[in-house]
Parts: C-alpha cells; sequence; structure tokens
C-alpha cells in the first residue's frame, strides 16, 4: 500500500486523475475497477473517481508494486541556463532561443526548454521533486524548435490551470515579428483560412476553402517596414495552430525569410539566414475575467526589444549574397 497526503499543487484535481499521474503505468480500466473495489481510498473511505481532492486529503492506492515507476529526474542531463523576461513566484517568463526544442522530442532530445527550466528552479530550491506527488513545472504554450521568443512556464499547479485557461479563452495575447519575402499589397489585415495537418511529413496545408479536418484559422498583421524585395511584419494570433504563421503566409506567396519547409531554400540561400525569421516577441495579459492568484498581472505586457532580424532590416543589413 502506498499513502499520498494531498499537498497545495495536489489539490482541485478529480482523483483519477491524480492517480493516474502518480501510477503512470497503472491501465486505466484496472483504475476504475480498483477505485470500484475499495482498493483506492480517500481519507480510508471509497471515494468517486470524479472527486476532486482537497488538500490534507489522504489518498491511499492497495495497488501492486508493478504499476509504479521510480521518478528519473532527467532534467539533470540538461544546463540551468534560461533567459529570463520576467519571474515571479508564480510563472517564469523565458526567451526561448531558435534551435532548441521546448519539449523533448522524437528524437529523445535531453536539452530542452522544460528540463532547463525544471533545473533552474531545482537550482533556486523552488522545485524539489521528491515533495511533489503529481506537478512538475510546466509550459503553457509552444513555440517551434527554430523560432525564437516568449514561453510562459508556471511554477505551481494553481498558475499552470488559470493559464491554460486564460489562453484557451484567448485572454493572453500573442504578438509575433516576422520577415516575409515581398511586399504586402495590403499593409494591414487578416488573414483566414482552414489549416490541414499532415503527420507523416510533420507540415501543415493551407485551404481558403473548409476541408475534411480543417481547422479554422485567423492571423492579424501589420507591416511595419520594407526594404527592397522583404517586409517586416508584427502578428497577432487569433487562433494558435502548429506552424499557422509559417504555412499562412506562404500560401498567399509571402514566405518567411529564412523558412526551408514553407518557402524556397534558394531564395533564403542568397540572404544566409540560418533559421526563419520569426519570434514571438510580446505577451499581454488581457484578462477579461477573474484570474484569482495571477489577477495582479492583468493589463501588463512583457516584450523583448533585441530581435536581431528587425534591427537588420531598419539597418539595412539584410543583404543578398
Amino acid at each position: 500500500m502506498k499513502k499520498y497526503i494531498i499537498a497545495q499543487n495536489d489539490a482541485n484535481q478529480r482523483l483519477d486523475k491524480f492517480v493516474l499521474k502518480v501510477v503512470k503505468n497503472l491501465p486505466s480500466n484496472l483504475l476504475y475497477k480498483y477505485i470500484r473495489l475499495k482498493r483506492i481510498k480517500v481519507n480510508a473511505k471509497k471515494s468517486e473517481i470524479s472527486y476532486r481532492l482537497v488538500e490534507g486529503d489522504i489518498v491511499e492506492l492497495y495497488i501492486n508494486d508493478e504499476f509504479f515507476e521510480e521518478k528519473e529526474n532527467t532534467f539533470f542531463t540538461a544546463p540551468a541556463s534560461i533567459d529570463v523576461l520576467f519571474e515571479d513566484e508564480n510563472l517564469l517568463l523565458v526567451d526561448k532561443k531558435p534551435g532548441l526544442v521546448v519539449h523533448e522530442d522524437d528524437e529523445g532530445t535531453a536539452d530542452n526548454l522544460i528540463a532547463r527550466i525544471q533545473h533552474y528552479l531545482f537550482d533556486k530550491g523552488e522545485y524539489i521533486p521528491e515533495s511533489e506527488n503529481s506537478f512538475v513545472p510546466a509550459l503553457c504554450n509552444r513555440i517551434d524548435r527554430n523560432t525564437g521568443g516568449i514561453v510562459i512556464a508556471a511554477k505551481n499547479a494553481e498558475a499552470l490551470r488559470i493559464l491554460n485557461e486564460k489562453i484557451k479563452a484567448r485572454e493572453i495575447k500573442k504578438c509575433y515579428l516576422c520577415i516575409v519575402h515581398g511586399r504586402m499589397e495590403q499593409k494591414s489585415g487578416t488573414l483566414e483560412g482552414y489549416l490541414s495537418k499532415n503527420e507523416d511529413e510533420n507540415k501543415v496545408y493551407i485551404k481558403s476553402e473548409r476541408t475534411e479536418g480543417g481547422l479554422a484559422i485567423k492571423t492579424k498583421y501589420h507591416v511595419l517596414y520594407e526594404a527592397g524585395e522583404l517586409s517586416l511584419l508584427e502578428i497577432e494570433l487569433i487562433t494558435g495552430r502548429t506552424h499557422q504563421i509559417r504555412a499562412h503566409f506562404a500560401s498567399i506567396g509571402h514566405p518567411l525569410l529564412g523558412d526551408g519547409k514553407y518557402g524556397s531554400n534558394a531564395a533564403n540561400k542568397r540572404y544566409g539566414y540560418k533559421y526563419q525569421a520569426l519570434y514571438a516577441y510580446k505577451v499581454t495579459f488581457s484578462f477579461k475575467t477573474d484570474a484569482g492568484i495571477l489577477n495582479y498581472l492583468k493589463g501588463k505586457t512583457f516584450e523583448i526589444e533585441d530581435i536581431w532580424f528587425a534591427k537588420d532590416i531598419y539597418a539595412g543589413e539584410i543583404r543578398k549574397k
């Protein structure tokens, strides 16, 4: 029998969700059977699977040891170095550099952003894995490997829940800077379309009309500067889909500078850009409803000011080779 005392980071989640986090190898059909047979109890009593745990509850699991797995702190293999834009007791805003993946990928890349963040918080004494039953610091948004910019990480379960809700409700505004090939006919506007993902190719396709499985997308843009055959744009994501900005502008004939997947390697090679000129440079917490412990962030904007490709185009330093 294993016993867990529900801590602050475990509270307010359903019993079944908690058990599946602490007993990772337990099949869901056995979970429900064990609850029915009273092999999973809360405060020494049978409980419903939908019961929401309260701090101080005692969860007892009469489950074979084979279903438990030892906690492995794999984040130690990643460096603890991150570029912090903002930090307090609830969250981190990190400036992720191009080339770094946010999570461990299919290739098992140990050096990833969330591992770095966990290592960083461990070194500060703010994340002690042994004292946590089910929570680990987690990312609230993702950015492609070769895109840079602001990634939000939650330090506690309550902050994670609120941030995920606010992102889903579009109460956190994310803006990007990018350089596209060519000049836009209209200097500002909102692109609309339908995005379909091809998992085998790890690529998305944009259509003007809805197709089976296609997701509606909206991309708002404003031209900030033009130089020769290139344009610097500010983008506001109304929807946030995989590769949305890159694929959307490529679909109208304006692929991003440096983007080989959706653009032309030959065209990019002339400028010598290693990564796509795309950066998630600004986040605004535009809460419209109560944000609990994060209410103090309402109306606040955080911005990365030093974006290399923006500096280049303003300074006239982007040249064809």
